[in-house]
């Protein structure tokens, strides 16, 4: 097959809400450049975009100066303007973060005091109060109460957010993976010798892999984490267990949130999620997305944490290992309200996978964001949760970084 060659000003890999809300403030910020999309897969959102638990995150958890405090609060905002707008489904059922023990409600103090720092509107509440707000939570003392949290339907938005590109003019090309990296301004992708002005990587699970041939991600990795959650199978009656999402204080040495009650745009109770050590970077479930060089290289890493017990990997993969049975994912959630049939949680969600950059120089991961790059390429190292919510204010950031060429030094604090 004859190569094709193809020119465009700003080349995008990865059709997740990342590549496409920086093809979104591309289009926005500079009407006449050309912008292309490709993707290895048949369709949007296939993974991590399509794969998240739909929830619009307030920005709380996250210190001041990091990049998510920066982003999650004005992307919570735009999302849900955006849903209201063109009549996509949107759950603004708020969300309480509740304490088991007397050390956790420091904890609940900490996270308002975040929040204030943030300025996100968050409230510390009482037994009672939470009991109003939802009557099945259970709290030592107190707990704080997000009423901007809210649930959306990722697909339905990254699909929406696609159409309404396209009647733009960005170009996608699906079908059309990466393969390397010709010179300093054309790829090969695809079938196709891709010539560009800018090149985005966004390429989530394999962004570290690509920046290396651009001679980034030096230092890091993607140690991929497995998320399923348990879906809550209602009685004939349709009463549910919640009315709000319920959350435990998180361990903030940590970037995962504890198994916690989720409910979706459509109304549906979860909980969940694990944060299961994956193998490869697609191990969805049995051998889907084997890779035998994946296994060597995560495998490696894992065992090497794992033997050191770098930042609690080996407490952590133990425990996450037990969630695989449901009981004991039940017994976690139970913790969090008053009542519980755990055999309503009878039923497996589709599982995601978290691209968590991992430094190995520090056997750290990178709680932050993360971005690196030149003035020819940029690559998206570490867009975990809450990046789906922060999306489009991270994309501007990055585009405006972009254009002044100031650099890509990481910021925040990294906490």
């Amino acid at each position: 097959m004859k190569k094709k060659d193809e020119k465009t000003d700003y080349l995008i890999i990865g059709a997740g809400i990342m590549g496409l809300a920086l093809a979104r403030e591309i289009r926005d910020s500079l009407p006449q450049a050309t912008v292309t999309v490709i993707e290895k897969e048949p369709a949007c959102a296939l993974h991590a975009s399509g794969r998240n638990s739909g929830v619009l995150h307030a920005g709380f958890y996250y210190t001041g100066d990091s990049l998510k405090a920066r982003f999650t609060r004005d992307g919570n905002r735009f999302w849900s303007d955006y849903c209201r707008s063109r009549n996509l489904p949107l759950n603004t059922c708020g969300k309480v973060v509740v304490a088991r023990t007397p050390e956790e409600s420091e904890g609940v103090r900490e996270l308002k005091r975040r929040g204030d720092k943030n300025g996100v509107e968050v409230h510390l509440i009482d037994e009672k109060e939470l009991a109003e707000i939802e009557p099945n939570a259970r709290t030592f003392q107190l707990a704080l109460w997000s009423p901007n949290t809210a649930s959306v339907d990722p697909v339905l938005i990254v699909r929406h957010l696609e159409r309404e590109l396209r009647e733009n003019g960005v170009r996608f090309l699906y079908g059309t993976p990466y393969r390397k990296r010709l010179d300093d301004s054309s790829i090969f992708a695809g079938d196709t010798a891709w010539s560009y002005g800018t090149l985005l990587n966004t390429a989530g699970l394999y962004a570290d892999r690509i920046a290396r041939d651009f001679g980034f991600s030096r230092n890091t990795t993607i140690l991929p984490f497995k998320g399923v959650y348990l879906e809550y199978v209602p009685p004939p009656t349709g009463e549910k267990p919640v009315r709000t999402n319920i959350y435990p204080v998180p361990d903030l040495k940590q970037p995962f949130l504890g198994v916690h009650f989720t409910l979706t745009a459509a109304g549906k109770v979860k909980i969940g999620p694990t944060a299961i050590p994956a193998f490869w970077r697609e191990n969805y479930a049995g051998l889907e997305g084997f890779s035998a060089r994946d296994l060597l290289e995560i495998l490696g890493w894992e065992a090497r944490l794992f033997l050191g017990n770098d930042f609690g990997f080996r407490d952590l993969a133990v425990t996450e290992a037990k969630k695989y049975r449901k009981s004991f994912m039940a017994r976690q959630a139970s913790l969090l309200v008053r009542t519980l049939d755990p055999s309503r949680f009878s039923r497996w969600g589709r599982p995601g996978i978290r691209a968590q950059l991992l430094d190995r120089n520090t056997r750290s991961l990178v709680s932050d964001f993360r971005v690196e790059g030149d003035r020819r390429s940029i690559h998206v190292l570490n867009a975990v949760s809450p990046a789906f919510t922060a999306s489009v204010p991270f994309a501007r950031w990055i585009i405006k970084r972009a254009q002044e060429k100031t650099g890509w030094h990481p910021e925040g604090d990294d906490r």
